[in-house]
Parts: C-alpha cells; structure tokens; sequence
C-alpha cells in the first residue's frame, strides 16, 4: 500500500481552472461514503479550500492505481476537463512532506494564515465520519494537525499573520488611499466576510452593508459593525452609496453579473467602482471588467499585496521547515517500525470494504427498513467482523517486533491477498 495526493493550488493553476475543480461539502461527503466504488483506494481524505482542492489517499499501487484516483477526483469535482500540468501527484514521503507543509500553512498563499489548519481538522473529520479513513490516515492526520500546532506554537509564523480578507482590505488601501470616506457592500456573511468587514472597520470604512441569501445571518452580521442588511436580490441598489464591493459567497455561479452591473454603474455619473472577488467559484462574472469605471480584482491579484508578508516570515518558514522534516522523520520511522500495524489496518480495511458492499447488495434486497432496523444490521454486521478478526489482529500484534514477525506478516499478506505501506528511498 502506498500514500498519494493528487491535487491542484495556487501556486500551479490560476483561479479560472481551480474554481472548476472546487468540491462542494455535499460532493466530499456523497465520494467518501461511496469510495468503495474505486478500484484500489481504501482510504481518503479530501481537502477543498479557495486555494487548493487535494485527494489524499491510501492505494494500493501508486503508479497503477492514479487513474482511479483520478476519476475519484474528477466525479466528484464534476468536470475532468483538466490537463496533466494542472495537477501534482505525490507518493509517500513526498506526500506526506506536502501535508504537513499544508497544515502548517508553509503552502498557503499567505504564510502563517490561521485558516488552512481548522481547514485540514474539518477535512478529516468529514472524513472519519464518512469512515472512509483508517490506521494509516488516522496516523498520518493526526500527526499532520500536531506538526501545524507545533510550527504555530514554537515559530512566530502566525505573528501578526495576515489573512486573505486582511489582503483584499489593504488592496483597497492601495487603491484608495485610504477608507474613512468610503461604504462598503459585502456579498457573503460567513467566517471571510466577517474578518473583511471587521478589517475594513478597523481600517476607518464608514459604512457597511452586507447581503446575504440567508436575510437573518445578513442581519447578524451587519449589526456587529453597525452596518446594514440588504436583500441579495436588492444588494445593487445600493452600489449608488457605495466605492467597494467585495464579494465572499459559497455560491457555485456568479452573483455579479454585467448587465446588472452596467444598469447600476450608469446611475453613478462616472464615480469609479472597486469590486474585490476573493470567492473561489468567483462571484463575479469576469465580463464585469470591461465595463467603463469598474476596476475587479480576483483572489490571485491579492499575491502582489501579500508580498511583503512572504518576504517577513521566509526566516520563521525556515525554522517552521526543520520542525516539518523532524515530523516526517518520525511518522515515517512509526510506520517501518510499526510494520504490523498497516498491514492489520489493510486487513480490516479490507474487511470493512466487503461488509459495506455486502451490507449495501442486501438491503436493496430486503425492500423498505426502517431506521432501527438498519441500524441493527450494521451493528450485526460490524460485530461479526470485529470478532472474526479479533484474535488474528492480537495474534499478529504479538509478534511485531520479534523474530516471526516477518513470518506472520508475510503469512496473512499472501493469505488476504493484501501489502502493506513502504518507506521508498528511492
């Protein structure tokens, strides 16, 4: 068995191909649950952000199985409309170097941004809910989210880190000089739009209205800063009073669109219009552009602000890379001396494979359950697993690191048809 991750950021493609490959909650979950369904893959993760969208996963062959990974990763972002150069695809050591790079917001478009490791928790849950994770992800996760705290704690990485919000309000510093005379409209009211309106606040905006689709949490939000709730629908009307609009939705297509853009901006008798997209699907529609005193700005235009950021942690990003290759070490030494472990977590992966599957072909045969009934098979189910592998796991687990450990390992290998994870120098 070998770890993968095939992915795309910021750093390989731009914003128009990275929103087409963007993967909805409801995608992550809907793959996950049905990963049975790929030949090859017995764990996975799966991390989507505005940046990046990533597939980490236990194989069983790297180089035979990337095209089932592929189409994993192509069925569930709904498009595979994608060329070679788009995507990396790291095996073991270098896939796990990445994770933790990841984790510890090495990788981010801002370094030391807060964000990616609550990103990285939350993607792992969704994944060991979905049991799709086992000892191998399990192990390599959990120790990801330990190397990002550590780099946080012990590096001053995160000191006075900026975040993309914090970038998209100083590129309008930059444009305007300064904010104290300007309103603001913000599409969204989720955790960005919140710090984007309390960095514009905080930078001297006058006003803020936010729209929302969800009226209530717009007018949360706004009372927060003593702003304004407007309708989503309505949320032009009010561009006439405002200088910058930033958008910051989950919507999967454009809520700025150009004609009503061009209705809006012909009531504004030349005043110029600032609309920073820091939304991945984009918000805007990129034909606003070309309308006469509008001046749009996407997530990949905030690099240049985020420069100096960059230039100020390149020594805490070199103290934060030796923590990350003393974690690699380590992971690595547990997996080659744990030797039993990944090929007991490939025996109960396997064997968790056939009960879903089997689970799944009965109860299409069994016609209309209910609720106490289902549960009642999977647990029926579950447990005659958990006894039949019971006493092979302990027996096997007694033997690691003696004499007959090659023996058993080699002995169940063959027996279940099944290998387990390497450390490859090579």
């Amino acid at each position: 068995m070998q770890l993968v991750v095939l992915g795309l950021n910021h750093k390989t493609v731009s914003v128009e191909v990275r929103e087409r490959f963007t993967i909805s909650v409801d995608n992550i979950n809907k793959g996950l649950r049905h990963l049975d369904n790929y030949n090859g893959i017995s764990e996975a993760v799966i991390l989507s952000t505005c940046n990046r969208t990533e597939i980490y996963a236990v194989v069983d062959d790297a180089e035979e199985n990337l095209q089932d990974v592929k189409e994993f990763f192509f069925a569930l972002a709904g498009s595979d409309d994608a060329k070679d150069e788009y995507f990396y695809y790291y095996v073991d050591k270098d896939c796990i170097k990445h994770l933790f790079a990841v984790a510890s917001s090495l990788d981010s478009l801002i370094i030391g941004e807060g964000q990616i490791l609550s990103q990285v928790k939350k993607a792992y849950s969704m994944a060991r809910e979905a049991q799709a994770t086992n000892t191998i992800l399990n192990t390599l996760f959990h120790r990801a989210i330990t190397t990002g705290k550590r780099v946080r704690t012990e590096t001053r990485i995160a000191y006075n880190a900026v975040s993309v919000s914090y970038a998209a309000v100083q590129l309008a510093l930059k444009i305007f000089g300064t904010l104290e005379h300007s309103n603001t409209l913000i599409y969204g009211a989720g955790q960005m739009a919140e710090l984007t309106a309390r960095n514009l606040m905080g930078k001297g905006a006058q006003k803020i209205y936010v729209a929302n689709r969800h009226f209530d949490k717009a007018q949360e939000l706004a009372s927060k800063f003593g702003g304004e709730a407007v309708g989503f629908r309505e949320a032009l009307r009010k561009a006439n009073d405002v200088d910058i609009v930033v958008t910051s939705t989950g919507a999967p297509h454009y809520v700025v669109k150009p004609w009503e853009t061009q209705l809006f901006m012909s009531k504004r008798k030349g005043r110029p219009l600032v609309i920073i997209d820091i939304a991945v699907p984009r918000d805007v529609d990129p034909d606003v552009a070309e309308i006469k005193g509008v001046e749009l700005y996407n997530i990949d235009d905030l690099e240049a602000v985020v420069e100096d950021n960059i230039k100020e942690r390149e020594y805490e990003a070199y103290q934060a890379q030796k923590i990350i290759d003393e974690e690699v070490d380590s992971i690595l030494e547990r997996f080659q001396y744990l030797s039993c472990q990944p090929v007991m977590a490939r025996l109960s992966t396997k064997a968790e494979r056939i009960r879903r599957r089997e689970v799944k072909r009965a109860m299409t045969k069994l016609g209309d359950l209910n609720e106490t009934q289902i549960r009642e098979i999977e647990h029926m189910s579950h447990m005659i697993v958990r006894k039949l592998l019971r006493e092979p796991m302990i027996k096997l687990n007694s033997f690691a690191g003696t004499q007959q450990e090659d023996y058993y390992v080699n002995a169940v290998t063959k027996l279940f048809k099944i290998d387990i994870l390497k450390e490859r120098d090579e």
